[in-house]
């Protein structure tokens, strides 16, 4: 259960965050985390700047969730193992995987199910919450991570990841299925990152945010109902690893991801362009059309190069068919 904190005859031109902390048994830096996680609301407004200056007599309502535990336990959740020894344990992960607990998923993540299978072997530099990880993908994009199993492998991978490739062995390579054709074989999309100025959920292309870049090539082309491209399968390489890149990317380029419910939609009508089996395999998809198939990493102890391969997942496998059957 959420419990609701109501402050009531602000002082206008107070901070909101000040306002909060003075009337609520919370501190400014956790209301400060709320405010940005969309938590508060004066009246059925959504406040997510912490300066917001309230008006008299505004009620603000803090929506706190509840305390959740202080380390994660072991689940009994399957994982595909693709390889593993006493250092490293590199995994194909399903979507709709967590990678590890936050705000809404505190439980029934990549995290819970490593703790079962490994136990206390798992490196502890990531934190209690974050233990072996070192890279991430999203919740419901699929393929290929590697988790450290000690602290010795934490520190070796962790400095490749920090590399990006540019001196090793790494690679991170994705396949998408995006909206649209660019009208270049290959090229390479340098664009900063940064918070969304509006939605706290989403990332943006912003002047003076985190160097991103991210290279790709058409792989296939897909024809619509009318005899004109619809959608593409783009392979990227990444160069940087900023949260929802490619995705971010894709969509400032103009194509963003099939199914992506957060980036593409301006493009929902396009689904009319798809064949019947494209639309039912579109509309049964239920995510981005992104899966992580290429990982290359140097062994932190043996130094030899690493190389997996994870063929498209059957949703994705589906979707693909049916937009090249066209």
């Amino acid at each position: 259960m959420r419990e609701t904190v109501v402050v009531a005859d602000a002082q206008a031109g107070d901070r909101l965050d000040r306002v909060l902390a003075a009337g609520t048994p919370l501190s400014r830096t956790r209301l400060k985390a709320l405010i940005l996680d969309g938590a508060v609301a004066i009246g059925p407004r959504t406040i997510l700047d912490p300066g917001y200056r309230v008006n008299a007599g505004d009620t603000v309502t803090v929506d706190v969730p509840p305390a959740e535990p202080a380390e994660p336990g072991a689940e009994d959740i399957p994982l595909h193992i693709v390889f593993e020894d006493d250092d490293i344990i590199v995994i194909d992960k399903p979507a709709g995987l967590v990678v590890h607990p936050a705000g809404g998923h505190p439980t029934g993540t990549l995290v819970n199910a490593l703790i079962a299978h490994c136990g206390d072997t798992l490196s502890g530099i990531g934190g209690v919450k974050r233990p072996g990880i070192v890279h991430r993908l999203d919740k419901d994009t699929t393929g290929l991570m590697v988790v450290a199993k000690n602290d010795r492998a934490h520190h070796a991978l962790s400095a490749q990841f920090a590399d990006h490739g540019r001196t090793g062995p790494l690679q991170r390579g994705y396949l998408a299925i995006a909206w649209g054709t660019p009208s270049r074989a290959k090229g390479t999309i340098n664009a900063p990152i940064d918070r969304h100025p509006k939605s706290r959920d989403k990332m943006a292309v912003r002047v003076g945010g985190r160097e991103a870049i991210t290279h790709w090539q058409v792989l296939e082309r897909y024809k619509g109902l009318d005899g004109k491209p619809v959608a593409s399968m783009i392979a990227c390489r990444l160069e940087t690893g900023r949260t929802h890149q490619i995705r971010v990317h894709l969509a400032h380029a103009g194509h963003p991801l099939l199914g992506d419910a957060t980036y593409a939609t301006g493009f929902k009508t396009k689904a009319g362009q798809l064949n019947p089996e494209g639309r039912e395999a579109l509309g049964t998809l239920g995510r981005q059309a992104l899966h992580a198939y290429l990982l290359a990493i140097e062994h932190p102890t043996t130094g030899a190069k690493l190389e997996f391969q994870s063929e498209l997942p059957a949703d994705l496998a589906r979707l693909r068919h049916v937009l090249a059957a066209a």
